[in-house]
């Protein structure tokens, strides 16, 4: 990632040349790359592009999956839909394109987290999108987001969302009660404790789920429970909870 100035006109060529397309008004590239810690960032950064760019992309993603899966009901096409849209997905996309290589950054950005870092690419590709569109349209901002996707949309498996919302849902079909959680048991050190949670839904026997930490023994046991009930047939991969 860049530090204060802008792009040079060597650099300009080659991110255009990165993402397929050519501004019209590169103060409208400027800002889609700039975090607002940047120095530069008084004059805009991408914060109010990303919120744009985060609407389009999911309008088109939508519309490839709908024209992509034609028989898939509106629960696949949702997960999908999640699935494509989310910070990692985005930011495999800014990877793909070596995006970072023209952030615009403040230096105390060197000191965040990984996952903050993700998180910043993938910010770089809605407010990208975002940048497009208002440069050249909706079929400019589609064809970025077709190039990027497409390949990602139809290599993707239908994952479900996590257990407990999925077993939430049934419960609550089937029988009119929520589940309930209990932790039954904690053992383990401190640096390394176990603890074992019981899901309870009235008019069933309960299902129990063991692992390092409370919320992750709740979804042991939502998903043991959706297998036994045969809600779930097999355990496939999940959507990770926001």
């Amino acid at each position: 990632m860049s530090r204060g100035k802008g792009l040079s006109d060597s650099e300009r060529e080659t991110l255009e040349g990165l993402i397929g397309y050519s501004f019209g008004d590169r103060e409208r590239l400027e800002r889609a790359i700039t975090h607002s810690s940047a120095r530069v960032a008084k004059a805009g950064n991408y914060e109010r592009l990303e919120f744009l760019g985060d609407r389009i992309l999911g309008l088109c993603v939508a519309e490839l999956l709908f024209t992509t899966f034609r028989n898939a009901g509106e629960g696949e096409l949702s997960v999908r839909l999640n699935q494509l849209v989310s910070a990692d997905t985005c930011a495999e996309v800014a990877d793909q394109l070596s995006l970072h290589r023209f952030v615009r950054t403040g230096a105390d950005l060197k000191k965040i987290t990984g996952q903050r870092m993700k998180n910043v690419r993938a910010d770089v590709v809605e407010s990208l999108i975002a940048a497009i569109y208002l440069d050249g349209g909706l079929e400019a901002a589609r064809d970025f987001v077709l190039r990027n996707w497409s390949a990602r949309a139809t290599a993707s498996t239908p994952m479900r969302r996590d257990a407990k919302t999925e077993l939430q849902e049934w419960a609550h079909q089937k029988f009119g009660f929520a589940p309930n959680y209990r932790v039954e048991d904690r053992s383990g050190p401190d640096h390394a404790p176990e603890f074992t949670v019981v899901v309870e839904i009235a008019g069933i026997s309960p299902e129990s789920g063991t692992d390092r930490s409370k919320r992750a023994a709740e979804q042991v046991a939502a998903q043991r429970m959706l297998l036994r009930e045969g809600v779930w047939t097999s355990q496939a991969p999940v959507v990770p909870e926001d």
